[in-house]
């Protein structure tokens, strides 16, 4: 699509004679969250390295909207154990923004409190959001997140999912995520693409969760959980404590 930020076109990759993607299209629009499942081993981040660019295409095409500005939160970061490292110099590894900038980040992401921790002392939810605050630094016009719940509960994933929402819409960006949680991401996304080398399926969530490729990959009780809602009285914190919700100032805004 001409207003697409991305667009992908049969994009096929293939490795020792296997196809890892096998003529797969893929589309994201501003202000969109379009969501990437499947099984292990399905191609969803070979698709997005192939849609940024860092993986070759044999065939296919992939068009990016011209003067596009991405933020890409891989799904792993590996850093030596033994380098002195804080939140506010971890933030500003490839780039320069003033201190407003940083603090700014932090506090959509609702970690405004650790500028100036170690990264190495963060909890898994903490790690996750310091990564997220990085990657809007730019304040991008797509943001790219690769499996952004690892090693976050299911409450902090809700949570997470309810950040980007936040994002999407204070930045006007587009999202494209890859995720492995499906009872609670179809409620967070607007759009899905059920990825298994090829497009099993796509479309809107609950429309995904009853198609028949679907729930042959994940089981007929996918269905169910895809339309998993969290409701709560209660704010778990980033660290994995709890507090009640009339505590205003511990929200995450």
């Amino acid at each position: 699509m001409s207003d697409a930020l991305i667009s992908v076109r049969g994009a096929t990759i293939k490795r020792q004679g296997r196809a890892i993607l096998d003529h797969v299209d893929m589309a994201v629009h501003r202000r969109e969250i379009v969501t990437l499942i499947g099984p292990n081993g399905a191609g969803k981040s070979t698709l997005v390295k192939a849609a940024l660019g860092l993986e070759r295409l044999d065939a296919g095409t992939v068009t990016r909207a011209a003067g596009l500005t991405i933020g890409y939160q891989p799904q792993k970061l590996s850093l030596d154990v033994t380098l002195p490292l804080s939140v506010r110099r971890f933030l500003t590894l490839t780039m320069r923004a003033p201190e407003a900038a940083l603090r700014g980040a932090l506090a959509e992401v609702g970690v405004p409190q650790l500028m100036d921790a170690s990264v190495h002392h963060l909890s898994g939810g903490e790690w996750q959001r310091v990564m997220l605050a990085r990657t809007i630094l730019r304040r991008p016009d797509l943001l790219v997140l690769d499996e952004p719940t690892q090693n976050v509960d299911m409450t902090g994933a809700v949570e997470m999912y309810q950040i980007i929402a936040r994002l999407r819409d204070s930045i006007g960006c587009g999202v494209l995520m890859v995720s492995h949680d499906l009872n609670v991401v179809m409620a967070a996304t607007d759009r899905v693409y059920c990825l298994n080398g090829h497009i099993c399926c796509s479309g809107h969530p609950a429309a995904v969760s009853r198609d028949a490729a679907f729930q042959r990959l994940f089981g007929p009780q996918a269905a169910t959980l895809a339309v998993y809602e969290h409701h709560h009285d209660h704010h778990h914190k980033p660290d994995g404590s709890v507090c009640d919700h009339d505590h205003e100032n511990d929200h995450v805004h």
